[in-house]
């Protein structure tokens, strides 16, 4: 998420995406051997995020393994072709320019939207489908690629899924901590108007460097305040560190996350007893999720009792969605395997149905407010 701006980088990235495009431009499938269909998986292996880049490798993993002992796809097995964007833009370009060189079909995958945004424009100009079920600003859609699809939220329902519990409980001054990254500002920035629609008042937009350890002026700052709620919008590592940091400090009101904290490591990171009352705006994890008792027992029996990460479940569905538009479509052409997702309806899934609409994302917000309780997260009144 690290911010590049130079005009070289600008020009190579340019460079890069043209190569990829011209060089893939209508291809039809991706096959090792004839008998396996080669899919993209586009996640941070490694970096800040790795943890939740290993918990939707999982899953996608279990998901690719289901649908291969059923008899895989149009008598063929789906084989992953793994690669790492570091939730960094440069890396990402990078890792989408070695899943086109190997000719994948189709691609699953996407956490940072910061990594996600340059990856989704390689993956455009070589007519690959890419199916995101993490990153979510509301920048991706924008880019109206027909070759991309999200199976999350998008900011600004998770923004007014924030300011209304924040307006449901009074919290009337509000104060926005984001880190400059593009999914935690777009986040920010729609969760500042969401605030002030239902009648609250941002009393302090700040940005951090989320590299640093010592947020101790930031904290001095909101304390002397006094808001009734802090929204940081950015990732764990970071947030982890800093909701131990206001919790010490003893700065008022309620402190919320965005979804890319929801993870086990911010409870690790700001302490138990620092992330108590913590609260999350995410899409609830699989043991909130009503007829995931399955998939929950497999992916604990599978990865040595490990409970499945935020975005396992979405990232699990994302293969399912996949295999059957291939199914559906009767082909490995990129163009059909399009076409079917597009006109995916009603496609059910683990906690949600998946229809999309004109925008290629979904019809209806599948964001809740969680809350730290005991060590462990649950779903907030």
């Amino acid at each position: 998420m690290k911010k590049w701006g130079s005009a070289i980088v600008a020009t190579m990235l340019t460079l890069s995406l043209a190569v990829a495009g011209c060089a893939n431009q209508g291809q039809s499938s991706g096959s090792a051997d004839g008998n396996e269909i080669l899919v993209g998986v586009l996640l941070p292996v490694t970096g800040n995020n790795a943890t939740d880049g290993k918990d939707m490798q999982n899953a996608i993993e279990m998901a690719v393994k289901k649908v291969n002992d059923a008899g895989g796809v149009l008598g063929k097995k789906l084989k992953i072709e793994v690669a790492d964007d570091g939730c960094d833009p440069q890396m990402a370009t990078t890792a989408a320019n070695k899943l086109v060189s190997q000719n994948v079909a189709a691609v699953v995958g996407g956490y940072c939207s910061g990594a996600t945004l340059p990856s989704s424009g390689v993956f455009k100009n070589a007519n690959i489908p890419m199916i995101v079920p993490a990153a979510n600003s509301a920048k991706l859609p924008a880019q109206g690629y027909d070759t991309l699809f999200l199976i999350n939220g998008l900011t600004p329902d998770q923004a007014q899924t924030a300011a209304d519990y924040m307006a449901a409980n009074q919290a009337k001054k509000v104060a926005l901590v984001h880190d400059n990254s593009a999914y935690a500002k777009d986040l920010a920035d729609f969760a500042k108007a969401a605030v002030e629609k239902s009648g609250g008042t941002v009393v302090a937009y700040e940005a951090i460097n989320p590299e640093e350890k010592d947020f101790s002026a930031l904290v001095t700052k909101l304390k002397g305040i006094g808001p009734d709620a802090t929204y940081f919008t950015g990732y764990y590592a970071a947030g982890g560190l800093m909701v131990k940091q206001f919790k010490q400090k003893g700065v008022s009101g309620l402190f919320f996350v965005g979804d890319g904290s929801f993870s086990e490591d911010v409870i690790k990171i700001a302490g138990a007893e620092n992330a108590e009352g913590l609260l999350i705006t995410a899409t609830p994890t699989a043991e909130f999720i009503e007829g995931a008792e399955a998939f929950t027992s497999e992916y604990k029996k599978t990865y040595n009792n490990l409970a499945p990460g935020p975005f396992s479940a979405l990232s699990y569905n994302a293969v399912n969605l996949l295999a059957d538009a291939i199914k559906r479509a009767n082909s490995t052409d990129r163009d059909a395997i399009k076409k079917a997702i597009k006109e995916t309806k009603d496609f059910k899934a683990l906690g949600q149905t998946i229809s999309f609409n004109a925008q290629n994302t979904l019809d209806t917000s599948n964001f809740a407010v969680l809350k730290v309780a005991g060590g462990k997260f649950t779903l907030a009144k």
